[in-house]
């Protein structure tokens, strides 16, 4: 049986200035599945994710999602996209002046007619899912950034989403909380049959969730496989990459050291 591809990028290609920032991306993840997009901080992956979410919209190239090419949308054409779409972000991305119950109600309140009293049960329902039932009126910063995560994943979900992307879930976490975001990831995704889109760079996490896995790197993409096919990648620089070794054909310390020349001119 041919699988769905419900997010698409062909030949994705973005400058900011005279840098390249994207050259030619590719991908098609399925739908259902857990794609993983890793690579080290400037590859891309941050930017290739606000193209795929519709954020940003690419120099060349095409992104399709959900079967609707993002360039050729009016503005409330892709806003009904998106309503179908969840984002969970690096920092949580909490309104501080709202209580947990608000701050997940929020895209319920802004995108349904739905009463109070339903709203009010879906957000229970969906703390409940990440383990937070009963934390409603507590506010942000009464928790912690474990916590906090979990509060953005529930915001995330908050509209039965098809599809869910996340930006760096288990960024400035302790091992043992981002065990439990990993795995309520993968809960999320099975209970809920989404797809499911991550940005990372953790590797635990990385082999932990995916279902595949694409590594970028200085805007390419390097390589597209299973867990099991990348950890066996004849590549050297996924090889590098993967075991977190300091010798390898990534040179950091030199990309560091030509950009900072660059700023000097």
């Amino acid at each position: 049986m041919e699988k769905e591809v419900v997010i698409k990028s062909e030949n994705v290609a973005k400058k900011f200035g005279d840098r390249t920032v994207l050259d030619g991306v590719s991908l098609e993840i399925y739908r259902g599945e857990t794609f993983v997009i890793m690579g080290g901080s400037g590859c891309g992956k941050s930017t290739m994710l606000r193209h795929l979410i519709g954020a940003l919209k690419p120099d060349s190239g095409k992104i399709s999602l959900l079967g609707k090419d993002l360039s050729k949308l009016t503005d409330d054409e892709l806003d009904t996209v998106k309503k179908k779409i969840g984002m969970s972000f690096q920092s949580s991305a909490l309104f501080d002046s709202m209580n947990i119950g608000e701050n997940v109600s929020l895209p319920l309140k802004e995108h349904t007619k739905l009463d109070k009293s339903v709203i009010d049960i879906v957000v229970k329902m969906k703390l409940e899912m990440v383990g937070l039932r009963g934390f409603e009126d507590l506010m942000p910063s009464q928790i912690s950034g474990g916590m906090r995560k979990r509060v953005g994943l529930a915001r995330a979900i908050a509209m039965d989403p098809e599809i869910v992307f996340y930006d760096e879930p288990t960024a400035g976490l302790d091992p043992i909380v981002a065990g439990v975001i990993d795995k309520l990831i993968i809960d999320l995704s099975k209970k809920l049959a989404i797809t499911t889109v991550v940005v990372t760079h953790d590797m635990k996490s990385v082999f932990s969730i995916a279902d595949r896995i694409a590594m970028l790197y200085e805007g390419r993409v390097l390589e597209v496989g299973t867990p099991d096919e990348i950890r066996k990648s004849k590549n050297p620089m996924v090889q590098q990459f993967i075991s977190g070794s300091a010798d390898g054909p990534i040179k950091f310390f030199q990309q560091k050291d030509d950009y900072l020349e660059q700023l000097i001119k």
